[in-house]
């Protein structure tokens, strides 16, 4: 079992990937396509972890995985967009910022998680260092993007929650969990997209290779990191890594675009930064794992614990599930660890962030 820390940076690299979101999408992708753009991020990942893992849902599962499917991707990605193309990037940002707060409440309201004042110290420390990373004076503020931005950080935040209540299946994986999760979202993005945006564009290499890197390296690879790290670490552990992503694309937006960097966007860096990592110090009640168990039911065992890969049993004992989809799955999940390595050094979505600047 690997440790809290190693748990954390490997959790850290999916905000990290998704803060290159921006560069992609302006660089490498049709523009003006964000549903489009959603469900070739989605879709085409979430069919290849299915191939991989070849396991489906069974019983209250294919409602279960609908609702985090919708919250994590469906209804999360066009939100984002939404908002990505009615504000401001820094807007944007720091409205997708509040999403620690959220995941705070929604964590003691639906998990018992008391909030202490440690972490929500760090909430909003992390939203005020986003703020001065990314919002610009005269920034224009837009209600239907604000709306939007703030029902994106709420849905993912609930989708977070969700995911570590439900934890998983007994004999299910984080590699399978997100291939249904990814495949759920991309066929609810897939009807809004053709009606909302018609058929998809013409596409050349550039465009292809774009898409590939956001839906294997980018989506796949890096939610299949970030819902390995809820099933470990608690919700609000999980969740105050996601400033990394606006601090990332401001780093790519000054190496790679040419834009301005000065003292207090680094002030705002070192405090988001800061508060990232005073969020992965906040006491929690301590299992096994260091982290709350996920409910579970005597019929469906569920939790971080009940996943072969996981570190022990509903009693203690390493689960080897030794049957062939345990098997399967354990491969896939060295095939994407494998991956993973490879393209860590490219591993960098202005998921809540889209700095445009």
């Amino acid at each position: 079992m690997p440790s809290k820390a190693a748990t954390v940076a490997l959790t850290a690299l999916a905000p990290i990937s998704w803060g290159s979101t921006y560069f992609v999408t302006t660089e490498f992708l049709p523009a003006d396509r964000p549903l489009f753009t959603g469900l070739m991020r989605a879709l085409p990942a979430g069919l290849l972890l299915l191939a991989l893992t070849r396991k489906l849902p069974r019983g209250a599962w294919w409602g279960k995985a609908l609702v985090l499917g919708a919250l994590n991707i469906g209804a999360f990605f066009p939100l984002l967009f939404l908002a990505a193309y009615r504000l401001p990037g820094g807007v944007a940002a720091v409205v997708g910022s509040v999403g620690p707060l959220f995941v705070v409440g929604l964590a003691a309201l639906l998990l018992g998680d008391k909030p202490t004042l440690k972490s929500l110290l760090a909430a909003i420390g992390a939203a005020f260092g986003v703020s001065l990373v990314v919002l610009k004076a005269g920034a224009a503020f837009d209600t239907v993007g604000v709306l939007a931005g703030l029902l994106s950080a709420l849905s993912m935040s609930a989708g977070t929650v969700f995911t570590k209540r439900w934890g998983r299946p007994e004999g299910v994986g984080a590699l399978t969990l997100t291939g249904w999760q990814l495949t759920a979202g991309g066929l609810l993005i897939a009807p809004l997209a053709f009606l909302i945006e018609g058929a998809p564009p013409a596409l050349t290499g550039t465009h292809l290779a774009g898409y590939a890197y956001l839906a294997f390296g980018n989506t796949a690879i890096s939610y299949f990191l970030w819902f390995r790290g809820i099933g470990r670490l608690s919700a609000s552990s999980v969740t105050l890594l996601g400033p990394l992503s606006p601090i990332t694309a401001a780093v790519i937006g000054w190496a790679a675009l040419g834009q301005a960097l000065g003292p207090v966007q680094i002030a705002g860096m070192l405090i988001a930064f800061g508060a990232t990592l005073v969020g992965q110090l906040s006491p929690r009640a301590t299992g096994t794992t260091g982290t709350p168990r996920a409910p579970q039911t005597p019929s469906t065992p569920t939790g971080p614990d009940a996943a072969p890969n996981g570190p022990t049993g509903a009693k203690g004992v390493r689960n080897t599930a030794g049957d062939t989809e345990g098997a399967r799955e354990r491969a896939g999940e060295e095939t994407f660890g494998r991956t993973e390595r490879n393209a860590r050094e490219v591993s960098m979505d202005p998921e809540v962030s889209a700095v445009r600047r």
